[in-house]
């Protein structure tokens, strides 16, 4: 779960672009919208209509679509309101209609003296749920912050490291010269979706695609480039470290030491890249993307190398080649 807490209100005034809009609005409890919807799932409340509580998920979101609706209005016609006072004894953050279905008003007073706000929106329940489980999903993953730089090189969401000076920015600033795209630089807020990829974006959306050049200063990427050379958020799906040049470390030169880093529960491949004067950074990115994509469509450079070795050994053209050389001594 996120850090920060998310009450009714946030959900209200979320800034969600146009195709998934939950077009909500408060009709009762406005005095409750500061409770805290503390778990991402999503209920349908129609067993505790019948009175029926055990293992009723009285923290999460309560969803009333057209059946709810329906026998909501059957028990106040009936007279038979002792489940839902029940029911707002268990502390519900919100309740939500959709498809704009009007509680009755005996209802919505009971909601609001019980300290529940009451939200509709205009949506079908199945594109309202769907949305509303984006929106979760997105909220409460798990998240974090780093520094570094996001960049994205031929559709492959890259995440520079390294320590400061190394050159992070300045090569990321080259890769936007040569036509690719930045997501954030040096604070890069990252989360896990589902468990199994992880999303990065700029800490701060205000700045995130500023970027500092020592030396130069500040610089707006989107008003020098244009907005093609921008993104909103990418998935990391490679992580470079830059460090500078170890005459003493032994670098991989093969490429078979498949390394990953540990992030958020999410294992993201790993390669570093040894800085020194006259190493074309941008290109050397630029191949690693290239080569990250061949990996995720089943071809390995350094496994194909291996394997064309390997034949070429088993057919005797090495020995033949070895023992037949002419002694020089």
């Amino acid at each position: 779960m996120t850090d920060k807490v998310f009450t009714v209100l946030d959900l209200l005034e979320l800034e969600l672009p146009e195709h998934s809009q939950l077009h909500l609005k408060c009709i009762g409890g406005r005095t409750s919208l500061a409770n805290v919807i503390s778990v991402s799932e999503i209920n349908r409340p129609g067993l505790a209509l019948t009175g029926f509580y055990d293992s009723f998920a009285n923290g999460c979101v309560q969803l009333f679509g057209s059946a709810e609706g329906a026998y909501l209005k059957k028990l106040y016609a009936e007279n038979n309101i002792q489940s839902l006072t029940q029911m707002f004894q268990y502390g519900i953050p919100c309740l939500i209609f959709v498809k704009m279905l009007e509680p009755p008003k005996e209802f919505i007073k009971l909601a609001e003296s019980s300290g529940c706000a009451v939200l509709q929106t205009e949506l079908e329940l199945t594109e309202f749920t769907m949305r509303l489980s984006r929106v979760f999903a997105n909220v409460f993953a798990p998240k974090k912050t780093l520094h570094g730089v996001l960049v994205e090189v031929y559709g492959i969401g890259i995440l520079l490291t390294g320590h400061s000076g190394v050159g992070k920015s300045e090569c990321a600033l080259e890769l936007v010269e040569r036509g690719h795209r930045l997501v954030a630089d040096d604070i890069v807020e990252i989360r896990s979706v589902n468990g199994n990829s992880i999303l990065g974006q700029g800490a701060n959306t205000l700045i995130s695609h500023h970027m500092e050049i020592r030396g130069l200063g500040i610089i707006n990427i989107a008003q020098m480039y244009g907005v093609g050379s921008i993104r909103e958020q990418k998935e990391i799906q490679l992580v470079i470290r830059l460090e500078e040049w170890d005459n003493s470390k032994v670098y991989d030169r093969v490429g078979n030491n498949l390394e990953s880093v540990d992030m958020l529960g999410v294992k993201v491949p790993t390669i570093e890249i040894p800085v020194k004067p006259g190493r074309n950074l941008p290109i050397i990115i630029e191949a690693a993307a290239m080569n990250e994509r061949l990996k995720a469509r089943g071809y390995n450079s350094a496994r194909d190398f291996n394997q064309n070795i390997l034949k070429w050994i088993e057919t005797g053209e090495v020995q033949n080649a070895y023992y037949g050389m002419d002694d020089s001594y």
